[in-house]
């Protein structure tokens, strides 16, 4: 495509625009700027005539806020590859792809995109830290990560017509940015094909009342529709409000209601989730203690009440714990030595934000929840997906994550 034929479609009214981009990654591209709306971004272009470089590249391209169906070609004709694909925050889309040199494989999957605009008065108020995350740029962003990233062709259409899953909640559901923090809710696209979205407006720190403050749900509602799902996960820092009012019984449940009424006047549908268990043994080590109080119970009552589905992610996240055993189930934390991170000269060990291999398990305890419920939409699960139980884990010493080069070693907000 012609650099001139992008920057006339940029300029287009929404309506207008020819909203499919087709990239030949095997022919040299620009570094991304704003004029030329597409290139490559992040980190340095990849040199394209060392056949021995397999280092990461990101490359993004300047589109408005929607769902985008992108098709990637992974492989080369001059190399084997190895190649996971992640967009915006790390949102894992596809994982450890070999590929024999001169083989081809095609994947597709659903981008949202998003922006912190709603309307000429009105913006999502994103924290200070979340400014120069992917997630609320202009530009949809793809990461080429893995031991040897070969990517032959990326295909980028609007799609308006897929059903989308939004996930509201805390930093154990966001699109953690930076490594080695993760959530269930940026692993678990790499489950479904491009017959769903999944837009995670989930943040760390954030209550369901903050949610609502930040005008989060209000973004959500600009583009809600009959057919979408609204999954929602709070209770971590809830529980630590304490103005008149607050409470499980109170606040956290009125908060909630507003979820369901807004939601269901968009003509979509609400599912609940239990918050994830923290990792507090009892004095035995092998029991997992509940430290979220009455939440979780007030947000079953409230489902009840108001017959709204529920996935128990805290039982499952209960489970997983335990099955692990109190040594093991640090390893599906932010628990690392001194010195494992640029910077950090102090042991890691928070019993409360997942790493990779931990988001990716807790995820997989969603979508059986989802499959528990008998979703519709299920219909999207990659051929590869395997029924999953938290009493039988899969090992963590052969998880295999591809790490982003951009880590932080200070810890989300909330706890």
């Amino acid at each position: 495509m012609k650099k001139q034929i992008i920057i006339a479609a940029l300029c287009l009214p929404l309506s207008m625009t020819a909203q499919t981009f087709n990239y030949d990654m095997t022919k040299e591209q620009p570094t991304y700027s704003d004029a030329a709306g597409y290139g490559y971004d992040v980190l340095p272009a990849p040199n394209m005539k060392d056949k021995k470089n397999n280092e990461p590249f990101y490359f993004s391209v300047k589109v408005p806020d929607g769902n985008y169906k992108v098709t990637v070609t992974l492989g080369s004709k001059k190399k084997a590859g190895n190649t996971t694909v992640r967009a915006e925050s790390r949102r894992l889309m596809v994982e450890n792809i070999d590929t024999k040199k001169g083989q081809l494989v095609t994947y597709d999957f659903v981008v949202a995109k998003r922006s912190p605009y709603i309307n000429d008065k009105e913006r999502v108020k994103i924290k200070d830290r979340e400014k120069g995350y992917l997630n609320w740029d202009d530009k949809l962003t793809l990461e080429f990560n893995g031991d040897a990233p070969a990517v032959s062709s990326i295909k980028i259409e609007r799609d308006d017509n897929v059903p989308t899953l939004y996930l509201c909640g805390n930093s154990t559901v966001t699109d953690q940015n930076n490594e080695p923090w993760a959530s269930w809710g940026q692993m678990i696209p790499r489950w479904f094909d491009s017959r769903v979205a999944i837009a995670n407006h989930a943040e760390s720190g954030l209550t369901a009342r903050t949610f609502l403050g930040s005008n989060r749900l209000d973004k959500i509602l600009t583009t809600l529709k009959k057919g979408d799902y609204v999954f929602c996960e709070f209770g971590h820092n809830d529980e630590k409000e304490h103005r008149p009012g607050d409470g499980a019984w109170g606040h956290y449940m009125y908060n909630l209601k507003i979820f369901i009424d807004q939601v269901r006047k968009a003509g979509a549908e609400i599912i609940f989730v239990t918050p994830t268990q923290r990792r507090q043994f009892s004095d035995d080590r092998k029991t997992i203690r509940n430290t979220h109080g009455d939440f979780p119970a007030a947000m079953r009552l409230l489902a009840e009440h108001e017959n709204v589905k529920v996935i128990d992610l805290n039982g499952m996240t209960k489970t997983f714990f335990e099955t692990l055993g109190y040594e093991d189930s640090k390893r599906s934390l932010v628990h690392y030595p001194a010195n494992s991170f640029p910077g950090q000269a102090t042991e890691l060990a928070d019993n409360t934000h997942f790493n990779t291999y931990g988001a990716y398990e807790v995820a997989k305890c969603v979508v059986m929840g989802m499959k528990e419920l008998k979703l519709p939409f299920l219909n999207a699960l990659r051929q590869d997906w395997k029924d999953f139980s938290p009493s039988q884990p899969d090992d963590w010493r052969t998880f295999k994550w591809a790490p982003a080069k951009n880590a932080e070693i200070v810890k989300p907000d909330g706890n």
